[in-house]
């Protein structure tokens, strides 16, 4: 299993994803340092947010395989710059946490981090368990599964005609 890095500012999801992640029970604790985890790397929202500590997360992320943007469904704007997965040099994904709130915007995440550089991007929810295992696919190394915008499902038609 690929290790990932989960980078976001404060309550956009990330521990609430990586004990989801990890099969525990959910509860709220504020992360006050870098939690080295089997296969999760979970960072505090503050190194996100503050000048004085965002350039230790690139070298934070020499530790992992992948790395996850984590944006809230409802955030009202982006923290991460546009191109900014350019700053490392590995497999940069999105995460768009809280796809289960009532004012979550899926589209509008997603294309903020489609502009700062995400190719692959997966819509969770920590709480109804919906697109974990997208996210753990991904990891096991079946990266065809779960990216958003979703895939056109092929229709059995369409297959036939393919095989000819």
């Amino acid at each position: 299993m690929k290790k990932i890095i989960l980078i976001g500012r404060v309550a956009a999801g990330k521990t609430t994803l990586t004990q989801a992640l990890r099969g525990e029970e959910i509860h709220y604790f504020k992360t006050q340092y870098v939690n080295y985890l089997d296969t999760i790397i979970d960072t505090p929202g503050e190194y996100t947010e503050l000048r004085q500590t965002s350039g230790a997360l690139a070298l934070y992320s020499y530790e992992a395989d992948v790395v996850g943007l984590v944006l809230s469904a409802n955030e009202p704007y982006s923290i991460f710059s546009p191109c900014i997965t350019s700053l490392v040099n590995r497999e940069v994904i999105g995460i768009i946490s809280g796809i289960d709130k009532p004012d979550a915007n899926i589209e509008r995440v997603a294309r903020w981090l489609k502009l700062a550089g995400c190719k692959k991007i997966f819509p969770v929810s920590a709480i109804t368990g919906e697109g974990l295992s997208d996210i753990l696919d991904f990891l096991n190394g079946d990266d065809t599964k779960g990216a958003w915008p979703p895939k056109e499902k092929t229709t059995d038609k369409e297959k036939g005609a393919d095989a000819k």
